[in-house]
């Protein structure tokens, strides 16, 4: 291969390393040589001489998946051309099965750890602190010290209570899951804020049940909301059936918003579901990009980031449509 790109063999070696000074059309004209050879670096040498084993662990009680399986595609995105391997077990919430697996992938000589949960104000069952290797939390609560990544629920929030104030909505209401969780209080926070009131708020599970629910309490309280702004999925697409069985018409009289744009919910619902996305992905290749650099002894600064969330505008508040109906004498123009 070195012969064939006109190269020693130490500058194939530093090339294919990504290593070493040379010019960029060196370095590219190894690899080329080492693609049409199909010439594949022994990973064992790589990580002897390294002393690094290009493997990555990731420790997660969201045995579903619902948060973790985005999360995960993030971080193979960011290492996968790195020559990085990530190392997955489900640990349940069981502190044993934590440790063992935790064991596992010390055993292993993993480089480092990513930590993913399914709510931002728990800790694994496990203690993560005090490793030999870097962790980088994602979607969970961390040790103090820690780097950890969320998605930012108030800044999401806000932009939904925004684009449902735009389009005309004037009596907004917040259907959402249990008072206890961060990412409620978050999320209502940003509601109140975003209407000038405290507003009407009523916590429940996070079901397509209490969604249903939710709106009859409304609908028994005299409450005629021209907007219902869901804390997640579900909620909103049990509004969304429990208004329909009513009459009322979705988004013509009331506009629905749900938040985790959890695509096989959203997408199903009918009509399909305007919600926050907590770009999940984008957190998980952040987590990824974060660890490595601290696998490879580069400063990163502790603390808790906020990833921004994104408003995915669908049907349900008149996405896709040239207008909505007029609500007060408004006619609000969408997409």
């Amino acid at each position: 291969m070195a012969s064939r790109a006109g190269v020693s063999v130490a500058t194939a070696s530093k090339a294919l390393n990504d290593t070493g000074r040379m010019t960029e059309d060196t370095r590219q004209r190894v690899k080329a040589a080492a693609t049409e050879l199909g010439f594949r670096p022994n990973a064992m040498a790589r990580g002897l001489i390294q002393k690094r084993s290009f493997t990555i662990g990731l420790l997660t009680n969201d045995t579903y998946g619902r948060f973790t399986l985005p999360v995960m595609a993030g971080i193979s995105e960011a290492l996968v051309d790195q020559g990085v391997s990530v190392f997955l077990c489900g640990i349940e919430d069981d502190p044993a099965l934590g440790r063992v697996h935790l064991d596992a992938m010390l055993d292993k000589q993993v480089d480092g750890i990513i930590a993913s949960g399914k709510r931002i104000d728990r800790r694994l069952p496990v203690d993560l602190s005090n490793l030999p290797v870097p962790v980088v939390y994602a979607f969970t609560e961390g040790h103090e010290g820690s780097v950890t990544l969320v998605s930012d629920d108030f800044q999401g929030s806000a932009e939904a209570v925004e684009h449902l104030i735009a389009l005309g909505c004037k009596r907004i209401v917040h259907v959402t899951g249990p008072e206890t969780f961060a990412s409620v209080k978050e999320r209502t926070k940003a509601y109140r804020a975003g209407i000038g009131g405290d507003g009407v708020v009523l916590y429940g599970a996070w079901s397509e049940h209490w969604g249903h629910e939710a709106v009859a309490q409304l609908w028994q309280q005299g409450e005629t909301p021209d907007a219902i702004f869901c804390g997640n999925d579900q909620i909103a697409r049990g509004v969304v059936d429990a208004l329909r069985e009513r009459g009322v018409k979705v988004p013509a009289d009331v506009s629905v918003v749900g938040f985790d744009n959890w695509e096989i919910v959203a997408g199903q619902t009918r009509p399909p579901l305007t919600s926050v996305d907590m770009n999940l992905k984008a957190l998980g290749r952040e987590a990824g990009r974060l660890v490595l650099e601290l696998a490879e002894g580069k400063p990163v600064e502790p603390g808790v980031r906020k990833l921004p969330c994104q408003l995915v505008i669908r049907e349900s508040c008149g996405g896709n449509a040239a207008v909505t109906e007029s609500r007060g004498g408004v006619v609000a123009a969408v997409d």
